[in-house]
Parts: structure tokens; C-alpha cells; sequence
């Protein structure tokens, strides 16, 4: 999540800025005071379209820097100093930090109402929130999972309908992720690397924005559309999106996969032309080989 932080920040640096400085907590815009390293860039879950997006943000003129290790900053006269580890000391003019997020759950009195805390200083919860303590209850950043506010806000909904009606639920495999970066990465539900893992048969469909009209009229054709889908259902796993407006799109897959919907729901349905959510209809008929407009 730190790393999604930094680029939001780095990016939006270097379009306001004549010279960009290095992103991703181990270079100039963000950093750890305790040594750290960062091998791989993950702008998103899915590693495919992670190396797309690093790509696409290297031509933009963002340098990354992968592998080292930063172990401090201070204020220079001319602007400021990252130290790294085994380099030379990097000379820039502003250094924006991105450490992370963790649970602010000090100073709520849990000790006194029998609530321990685990080893990350979350609140351990149950199926239906529920805490160690009879009658609180517990959501959002807070507990295990994803710090996203439309997660959290999911929980509240959930977390009250449970105690009012005796029925609240997330599906926790719907929960879409968004950077803000330009262009805009997201996604949902199952990465390639973790179907391979779980060892669960699929196919992939993709379609890149540059052969869509709309993008080519907005004149933002980077990035692409994959959907992954069960080889033998053809249901949704997951969908990543790296592309133009890639936050608003992400919702159709995640409404899709809600329902259960398989590729060829979302391929055989008809949508508005020109527009850019085209290329989640062409990525559906890829996952079966039979994309139209390339």
C-alpha cells in the first residue's frame, strides 16, 4: 500500500514540476528513516500490469530506482539529501515521504474492556465484526484487510445490518483497488500469479487502449483491460485495469463478479460506443479469443 502512496505522490510531482525526482520509498519521493528495500515495482496486485505501469511512468520521465536501500534524508541548504546504501547521497529539491499506514488503535482503552490487540496492532474480529468484548464492535483500517475507505465503508453498512436484522456480509473478493496515478491503474478480485499459485486452471483476455476510439479522441491510449476467468466455468476471477479513467471502469468488473457473471456475460453485453469501457467488452472476448476491434 506504501508503494501506491509514493506513486500518487510521485506523480503527481513530476507533472507540476520541470525536473522529476525518483519515487517508491527507496529513492527521492518517499523513503523509510529505518533502512529498507525494494525490489519490485507494484503500482498494482498483478504483476503484468505492474511492469506495463512502471513503463508507461518511465516514459512520463519518473526514474525508479529498485534494489537499495534508503537510510535517511536530511535538509541541505540547496533543498535536501536522501542517504542510500552502497550510492553516492542523491541532491534533490524536495523529499516527500510515504511510510506506510497502520492501525490507530492507541488510547482507546481495549485493555480495559478485555480486547487484545495482535501482533499489528489490529482488532482481532470475527466473521460478523465482533470483537473479544461482548457488544463492540470493530471496522474499516482498524481490523485485518486492505485500508481502503470503501472497504471500511462496506464493513459499516455490513456491521450494522448484522446487528439490527442478524444477517451483514463483505465479499471480500470484490473489493476494487485504485491508484491515481496517469494513467490510472486498478483492479479486482485474483491476480494472475495467485491463480498460478492456487493452481486454478484459467485463461486471460486482454485489449489495449490504444485500439479503442474513445481513448485515441482523449488522446490517452497507454494500458489495457485483462480479465482472467476459470478455464472450466468461464466465472470472473479477477480483472486489471491499467488505462485512462481505469478507477471508474474497475466498477462494471466489480459488479460482474458480485453476481457471479461469467466472461461471456460481460462480453455479450452491449456497450455505448464510443466509449472506453469498450475495452472491458473486448477484453471479455479475448478471454475466449474473439476480441473484435484489433
Amino acid at each position: 500500500m506504501h508503494v501506491q502512496i509514493a506513486l500518487k505522490k510521485a506523480d503527481k510531482v513530476e507533472r507540476l514540476t520541470t525536473k522529476e525526482a525518483v519515487p517508491l520509498k527507496d529513492g527521492l519521493l518517499s523513503f523509510e528513516l529505518k533502512p529498507y528495500e525494494l525490489k519490485t515495482f507494484r503500482a498494482a496486485n498483478d504483476a503484468e500490469i505492474a511492469k506495463d505501469a512502471q513503463k508507461v511512468l518511465a516514459k512520463q520521465g519518473l526514474t525508479f530506482k529498485l534494489g537499495v536501500k534508503v537510510t535517511g534524508a536530511r535538509a541541505a541548504k540547496d533543498g535536501a539529501v536522501v542517504e542510500i546504501e552502497g550510492q553516492e547521497p542523491v541532491q534533490c529539491d524536495r523529499v516527500l515521504v510515504a511510510v506506510g499506514r497502520k492501525p490507530h488503535t492507541e488510547g482507546l482503552g481495549l485493555d480495559k474492556v478485555g480486547i487484545t490487540l495482535d501482533a499489528k496492532g489490529r482488532i482481532p474480529v470475527d466473521a460478523h465484526f465482533r470483537t473479544a468484548a461482548a457488544g463492540v464492535f470493530a471496522i474499516g483500517d482498524v481490523i485485518p484487510g486492505p485500508m481502503l475507505a470503501h472497504k471500511a465503508e462496506e464493513e459499516g453498512v455490513a456491521c450494522v445490518e448484522q446487528i439490527v436484522t442478524g444477517y451483514g456480509h463483505v465479499n471480500y473478493d470484490a473489493i476494487p483497488n485504485v491508484v491515481y496515478t496517469h494513467p490510472e491503474v486498478a483492479g479486482v478480485g485474483k491476480t494472475e500469479e495467485e491463480l498460478v499459485a492456487a493452481g486454478i486452471p484459467y485463461r486471460k483476455g486482454a485489449f489495449p487502449f490504444l485500439a479503442n476510439g474513445r481513448a485515441k479522441a482523449l488522446g490517452q491510449t497507454d494500458g489495457k483491460v485483462k480479465i482472467l476467468a476459470h478455464k472450466e466455468t468461464d466465472r470472473i476471477l479477477g480483472v486489471h485495469i491499467l488505462g485512462p479513467r481505469a478507477g471508474d471502469l474497475i466498477a462494471e468488473a466489480v459488479t460482474a463478479m458480485e453476481f457471479g457473471a461469467s466472461a461471456e456475460d460481460l462480453a455479450r453485453t452491449c456497450h455505448a460506443h464510443p466509449t472506453l469501457a469498450e475495452v472491458v467488452k473486448e477484453a471479455a472476448l479475448a478471454v475466449d479469443g474473439r476480441a473484435l476491434h484489433i
